[in-house]
């Protein structure tokens, strides 16, 4: 597989507030670029809580997503691009 940006990343938002859709895409590519792990969290566009799952400390993870669910980290070290995942 083969991953096409498209988009710029940016750091997560940290809050339920300010979490991002990445421009409506349906994969993120989010790394923690921190040395702590950080919880992260999905919800839809009108802040019901999806999940969350823990990324540990500078790895990288894509993560399947409705297009108007957004995502937001405990810290701005994560940071996120919309993706799509190609053959």
């Amino acid at each position: 597989m083969k991953t096409k940006v498209l988009g710029t990343e940016a750091a997560c938002g940290t809050s339920t507030t300010n979490g991002s859709n990445f421009g409506s895409s349906t994969a993120v590519r989010l790394v923690n670029s921190g040395t702590t792990d950080r919880l992260i969290s999905v919800e839809t566009s009108a802040n019901v809580l999806i999940g969350t799952f823990t990324l540990k400390a500078s790895v990288s993870e894509i993560v399947e997503k409705d297009a108007s669910d957004e995502i937001f980290a405990a810290n701005a070290e994560v940071l996120g691009v919309g993706v799509a995942q190609t053959s």
